[in-house]
């Protein structure tokens, strides 16, 4: 079977390690790659343009791991000249331009998926399989905390501009977490209340703490987020609380390390009180991270026809745009004046 060409437009952390993925499933080849920085010696052929991938009639499907300024462009760019696209999140910068790559994207009659890879870590496969299954009842609430230290040199990159980020720490990582929310609780969110801030880097539209509360009406499913880059240290805790018992994951497993182990306490609770000791507690840990390598053999899947798309797709992708859009929209300490200027 003749392999698929991909063509990868930005090629620093996330491009090289989406080119690795890529070419595990044994049926890709790399046949362009393309940045304005590259590092010495570049293992695949090194495109003059970005236009000179998206216009190869030779080139099956288009990886794009570029700035978030420019991620709507390109992936309009590709639908239209019939190319599958793998894109990493953000999915866009804001709701309107998903929209309009939406569009093209139903026209083009090609494959378009999101990398959120989070979904795919073995532990949180576990937890939604376990509420999927109702063993534990339905869930009540839901916990979620990521951060990450960084310094000023942080400053320095496109990631501190708001012309090029769109937002900051919320729209660059807490993303991740209110994808989760939407994937293991199974449900959407009508109510958002939030705090926005930059107190410490101060960095005009580029906001280093979010504190957001969100419902659902209907049911009353709660969940609660913090996402922060002055956390000092890096961290990810998700907890999910529900009817009969509870699941709590510490660290993830990723190639850095930073996040610690990836670690899942489940637990049923007793009639009694009080309703779980430690010893209910099983404990299961994750030593691999083949979240990366899972999005990579599922997209392929989708081109293949053997599978349809289950993650990442262009409705989940909207979902947890619009979710974060009301968080900025909500912030409590943000007039209608600045969520303009935020927004523009």
């Amino acid at each position: 079977m003749k392999p698929w060409r991909i063509g990868i437009l930005g090629f620093g952390k996330m491009g090289q390690l989406r080119a690795d993925m890529f070419l595990k499933q044994g049926n890709c080849e790399i046949a362009a790659i393309y940045d304005t920085v590259l590092p010495e010696n570049p293992p695949f052929p090194v495109a003059s343009s970005q236009e000179a991938i998206l216009n190869d009639p030779s080139i099956d499907i288009v990886v794009i791991c570029l700035p978030n300024y420019l991620i709507k462009a390109a992936t309009i760019r590709a639908l239209e000249q019939g190319k599958h696209v793998f894109c990493e999140k953000p999915p866009a910068m804001t709701c309107a331009d998903l929209a309009e790559i939406a569009e093209v994207y139903r026209r083009s009659g090609c494959t378009l998926m999101y990398g959120f890879n989070h979904r795919r870590h073995a532990a949180v496969m576990k937890m939604k399989s376990v509420v999927d299954s109702g063993h534990l009842g339905r869930v009540l609430w839901m916990r979620g905390r990521y951060g990450k230290s960084v310094d000023a040199e942080y400053l320095k990159g496109w990631r501190a501009n708001k012309e090029m980020a769109g937002g900051g720490i919320l729209l660059d990582q807490g993303i991740h977490m209110l994808d989760l929310f939407l994937f293991i609780g199974g449900q959407t969110f009508d109510e958002v209340q939030a705090m926005v801030s930059n107190l410490y880097w101060k960095t005009e539209g580029i906001e280093d703490n979010v504190f957001a509360m969100m419902r659902n009406r209907e049911t009353g499913m709660c969940a609660q987020l913090h996402s922060t880059m002055t956390q000092w240290r890096h961290l990810f805790s998700l907890e999910i609380f529900l009817e009969k018992g509870y699941m709590v994951l510490n660290g993830l497993k990723t190639g850095s390390g930073t996040y610690g182990d990836e670690v899942l306490t489940i637990a049923r609770n007793r009639s009694s009180v009080p309703a779980v000791t430690w010893e209910n507690e099983e404990q299961h840990e994750y030593p691999v991270d083949e979240s990366w390598s899972r999005e990579a053999a599922e997209f392929l899947a989708a081109l293949d026809q053997k599978d349809s798309q289950s993650h990442g797709t262009i409705d989940d992708a909207m979902a947890v745009m619009e979710l974060l859009e009301a968080i900025y929209e909500n912030d409590a300490h943000v007039s209608p004046k600045r969520f303009a200027e935020l927004q523009s």
